[in-house]
């Protein structure tokens, strides 16, 4: 969550004055008080909802809940004037593909308002853009600007200008490592060859995202009435939400909004574009859902408590969702907004008119009974994330034949793209990322893996297994088979360990774990190749075991 600040007086301008009943109210809609005097109020906003995090969104929001202006919030875009449009070179496709811009008028900036739009800026910079990793956002005078404007990639060291608040002009390269934000944000470009900037007409740089503004074209101040909006990222529709909850927010101050031509490969879009999206839902399901028994105009009603529009064609229901919404993806998202209208302390529990007896899952109680044992031999219980990276999945471990298996995530938001294909890699990644810590380093994992799998439904296959990993200055073959000896003893276990290879363990201190005739897993001495990958000084013995091998 974040938690947003907000000036008290500013706030019951619009809202009335804030009772303690006001902020209980307000909390119900989702955005818990966490503090309030007689200056500010603080409240907690979840991150599907980065619309509340300016103070026009917020009024917004709280104004369609209490009923003071309910429904759908209509704005309008202007059609573009002369030039007002942005050319994309096929050069930034390999750095920063995407944009999304908008031109707004009108607009009355304070020292108060400049510092709520800096604000809007960088909370959705650090929450929705993930720190400007998925996207950043530029905002210029339009009055020190040449229109039109080049969006395209440069090698670092042929882009020079004055970045914003600097006292000289430097190139692209140095911008990472003298300017401030630079060395924040540097981590986004250092890697690539080229860096994307925007240009005006007479060619001067307006900016090199996603790091800083220029000083001479980049900075708004009490003299600005029309801006020049930008947002640059990886994922169009991640720029196009960010847009939308910018130019409303400043429609809300009185600007007036223009669209600008977006010019790529031949083709041209316009944006921003404020229309709300349709999306049909069944009243059945939202009265099974949340288990109660609203009408339409009930519905409605609820729907318009959350700035919704509501409609209707042939006999099929719809919610009209406002363009600067990112949280409502499918129907059950409509039913929980009218979930929240309604008012989930209004809501009456009830005891489900069924009778079971609860067990406790049979694999769960496997897990426990191993890791007790493990526990009980000094071992120390690690859990790691199913996603990870096919750095950490393969290449650091050595691993290359099973690149072509790898499950992808699309649209990860994190570096972590792949599910998980082995316990030993992330086991390995904890022990690289503990070099500090006191050795032995004996430690286990219980978890799930992930393979394709055409039988299942899903096509993805998954199995519980273990893996046990010891680090110091003797760990060895034999160590880790006292371990598996042990742990065998405990269970009541009979296996056998046949010559393996692998990879990831030298060759001839491996072998193939077999129960009941199966292979069930393998153990060994980790391979000094992957030891270096993982900056690891110490030797490691692993194993790794199928959980429901131990016990058929």
């Amino acid at each position: 969550m974040a938690t947003f600040t907000l000036d008290r007086k500013e706030l019951e301008k619009h809202i009335g004055k804030i009772t303690p009943n006001m902020i209980e109210k307000i909390s119900m809609m989702g955005t818990p008080v966490e503090d309030f005097n007689e200056e500010t109020i603080s409240v907690d906003i979840t991150p599907n909802r980065p619309d509340f995090l300016s103070m026009q969104g917020f009024i917004r929001g709280v104004q369609s809940f209490l009923g003071k202006k309910p429904g759908l919030k209509e704005y309008k875009v202007e059609k573009p004037e002369k030039n007002y449009s942005v050319t994309i070179d096929k050069s930034v496709k390999r750095v920063r593909p995407f944009i999304a811009c908008a031109i707004v008028k009108n607009l009355r900036f304070t020292d108060e308002k400049i510092k709520e739009i800096i604000d809007i800026q960088e909370k959705l910079h650090t929450g929705y853009g993930r720190n400007r990793k998925k996207m950043a956002i530029g905002i210029y005078p339009l009055e020190a600007i040449t229109l039109p404007i080049k969006y395209y990639a440069e090698k670092p060291e042929e882009i020079k200008f004055q970045p914003l608040e600097f006292p000289r002009e430097i190139n692209g390269r140095q911008i990472l490592s003298q300017h401030p934000t630079g060395r924040e944000y540097g981590h986004l470009l250092q890697d690539a060859e080229i860096f994307p900037i925007f240009e005006d007409a007479k060619g001067e740089i307006l900016s090199m995202p996603p790091i800083i503004n220029s000083h001479k074209t980049g900075k708004i101040d009490e003299n600005t009435k029309e801006v020049f909006i930008e947002v640059s990222g990886f994922n169009l529709e991640f720029q196009k939400k960010a847009i939308n909850m910018i130019v409303t927010a400043l429609a809300d101050m009185g600007g007036k909004v223009y669209a600008m031509e977006i010019f790529e490969s031949g083709k041209k879009e316009l944006s921003p574009n404020l229309e709300p999206e349709k999306m049909h839902f069944s009243i059945e399901n939202v009265n099974k859902v949340i288990g109660i028994n609203l009408n339409e105009k009930e519905i409605k009603e609820n729907l318009e408590k959350m700035g919704l529009g509501y409609g209707k064609e042939k006999n099929q229901c719809f919610a009209l969702i406002p363009s600067y919404r990112t949280d409502i993806l499918h129907e059950v998202d409509i039913i929980e907004d009218i979930a929240i209208a309604y008012g989930y302390e209004n809501l009456v529990p009830e005891i489900p008119k069924i009778s079971t007896i609860g067990e406790e899952n049979a694999i769960s109680i496997r897990k426990r009974k191993i890791a007790e044992i493990l526990i009980g031999l000094g071992l120390i219980e690690i859990s790691t994330y199913h996603l990870s990276t096919k750095e950490k999945q393969f290449k650091n471990i050595g691993v290359k034949e099973f690149l072509d298996e790898t499950i992808e995530v699309i649209d990860s938001k994190t570096e972590n793209n792949i599910l998980r294909a082995s316990l030993l890699a992330n086991s390995i990644a904890v022990l690289s990322e503990n070099l500090d810590s006191a050795y032995p380093q004996k430690i286990f994992e219980l978890g799930r893996i992930f393979f394709n799998d055409n039988k299942s439904e899903t096509g993805i296959g998954e199995k519980e297994k273990l893996c046990v990993s010891l680090c110091h200055e003797k760990a060895n073959f034999t160590e880790i088979k006292q371990v598996l000896d042990y742990l065998a003893k405990m269970l009541n276990l009979k296996y056998e360990i046949e010559e393996f290879s692998h990879p990831s363990f030298i060759e001839g201190r491996c072998g193939e774990i077999i129960i009941n005739n199966q292979s069930a897993g393998f153990l060994g001495e980790i391979h000094p190749f992957v030891l270096k990958n993982n900056k690891i000084m110490m030797p490691v013995s692993s194993l790794e075991l199928d959980i429901n091998q131990l016990f058929q």
